[in-house]
């Protein structure tokens, strides 16, 4: 008797030793087919709807210019709190971070055949003296590029003398520009027709983004490059 209990326990043993081998083995079979099947699906889905980024274009502007074009964005100042900013294909010319900004108008020179920065300089004119300004406008060469954003205020001592130098770089809009306007601008040194690149917003109490300050006005575009003579 004892030896037939050892044998059919023997026998259970090697019963349950074989069902579970093979229920575990059935089980691993079909865990490795699900995750087959989920890492498969992942990847034609990967494939069929593949992770695309929006394309960066020079300074972040909305578009890729043509060739014989300088890409280019930029804002004037907030208020009296946060600096204008002037990019030139890729390359920030003037900002707050670069600590090359200041009240009044804000302006960069850039090489007309190459987009090379010549020069960057900020007048205040509200507080300063307009002269330098102006002589500092009289001496820039013919064909180059010019950026100009107003931060705080631009207009205060803008003189007659001061309005036509600007006017005859193309603006259309510097004759208007008043007390805390914001305005940016892009022309040249000997343009014969008015520049296309300008935006203007006027400080009005009744509309202004911050006290006593109208809201940033931001620009972007492409600038022809100029051709040799």
């Amino acid at each position: 008797m004892r030896i037939t209990g050892a044998i059919k326990f023997v026998v259970a043993l090697a019963v349950f030793l074989v069902a579970f081998y093979v229920i575990s083995q059935v089980f691993e079979v079909k865990m490795d087919s699900s995750l087959s099947n989920i890492f498969g699906r992942s990847a034609v889905e990967t494939a069929v709807h593949p992770v695309t980024k929006a394309p960066k274009y020079k300074c972040g502007i909305s578009k890729i210019c043509p060739d014989k074009h300088f890409a280019f964005k930029m804002a004037s100042g907030a208020a009296n709190v946060v600096g204008p900013k002037i990019c030139v294909n890729d390359n920030v010319l003037m900002s707050g971070v670069k600590n090359n900004v200041g009240r009044g108008i804000n302006t960069a020179l850039v090489n007309g055949k190459t987009g090379a920065l010549i020069d960057t300089k900020f007048y205040d004119l509200w507080g300063g003296d307009v002269s330098p300004f102006i002589e500092y406008i009289k001496k820039i060469d013919d064909g180059t590029i010019v950026l100009m954003a107003t931060y705080d205020d631009g207009a205060t001592k803008l003189n007659d003398e001061a309005r036509k130098l600007i006017a005859e770089l193309g603006s259309s809009s510097i004759n208007s520009l008043a007390f805390r306007d914001n305005w940016v601008f892009v022309g040249g040194k000997g343009i014969k027709t008015k520049s296309p690149f300008e935006q203007h917003i006027k400080n009005n109490k009744d509309t202004n983004k911050y006290e006593g300050w109208p809201e940033v006005v931001e620009m972007e575009g492409c600038i022809p490059q100029k051709q040799s003579d």
